[in-house]
């Protein structure tokens, strides 16, 4: 690959963890020439300017995209449409437009319509955070040896395809392409329907009469105290990914009630051979997980992560 990854103007719509997280990492590995960025709140710019990781803080979305190489929508999806229309006019020719949103044909539902022909749209989702949020939530580290995928529409200038894979690469990710259906899909089963039923579990806990919610918190094993890590994810956001992806989840849904019921029915009937293999078969995708390099198998407490040094 010989596109650069470097961008002379890139302008991060949204300063949260991944915006941050972005800024941080352009910025230990030289991959911006200035970093302009905005966010909604007055409060919330005023922290960024304080925490001195980009060149410019500004009021308006316009005024960020105007004339940036690169332009990276890090806000939910449901606001990147209205967002699309703002910048438009203020695009420069040739520019790259981008997003992070963990569903995808809705932002090329959204977004493309409102964008110029001379701009080239290449959505982006890295499958990499936390359950922070905020200005101070980002780290340079977010995406190392984390999976980006690149979902541009037919017709994109490849070379601005290859760029942006570039730049998401010199960030520490591996890049993968796929088609928006497809990236929904596979999203709706590796990370939408395991958050909604994080949110599910916890909300039942907090409505069983007959444990107290201070036992809950108390006695927490392992298994609901991550459950509760991702249930503390951003509602915003999570609204917007449930709302925007709702076929592939219902679809997801669908299937995870039917395995779920044979599961109950193996408890109701104590066949404890059919538990067993279920419960040996779906170890094994752990299993997976941990050899690939996409988890550690040490326990979890509060990883530490490896800090990229500053130039």
């Amino acid at each position: 690959m010989n596109a650069s990854p470097k961008f002379e103007r890139l302008a991060l719509i949204g300063f949260g963890l991944i915006g941050g997280s972005i800024a941080r990492a352009a910025r230990a590995h030289g991959l911006a020439g200035e970093i302009i960025t905005t966010a909604r709140s007055e409060k919330t710019r005023a922290r960024i300017a304080e925490l001195g990781i980009v060149d410019r803080v500004v009021a308006s979305n316009a005024e960020a995209a105007d004339g940036a190489d690169l332009v990276i929508l890090c806000i939910p999806v449901g606001a990147c449409g209205p967002v699309a229309q703002e910048i438009a006019g203020h695009l420069k020719p040739g520019a790259i437009v981008s997003d992070v949103g963990s569903v995808k044909g809705a932002i090329v539902r959204d977004m493309a319509p409102h964008l110029p022909k001379e701009v080239h749209f290449v959505p982006a989702h890295p499958v990499a955070g936390t359950e922070n949020s905020g200005p101070d939530s980002g780290f340079a580290e977010l995406f190392i040896n984390r999976w980006c995928i690149l979902t541009p529409p037919e017709g994109v200038d490849a070379g601005a395809v290859d760029r942006l894979r570039a730049f998401w690469a010199a960030l520490g990710a591996k890049v993968e392409i796929m088609t928006p259906d497809h990236h929904d899909l596979v999203l709706a089963i590796t990370s939408h329907l395991p958050h909604l039923i994080a949110y599910t579990i916890v909300g039942t806990a907090d409505e069983l009469a007959q444990v107290t919610e201070s036992e809950v918190i108390k006695f927490s094993a392992g298994g609901f105290r991550d459950f509760t890590r991702i249930a503390a994810s951003d509602p915003t956001m999570w609204r917007d990914v449930f709302l925007n992806n709702k076929d592939a989840v219902l679809e997801m849904l669908g299937t995870f009630n039917e395995d779920l019921a044979k599961l109950t029915r193996a408890i109701r009937r104590g066949d404890g051979q059919a538990l067993f293999d279920h419960f040996a078969r779906t170890r094994a995708i752990r299993r997976g997980i941990v050899e690939i390099g996409q988890d550690s198998a040490a326990p979890d407490f509060g990883r530490p992560h490896p800090q990229i040094k500053q130039p």
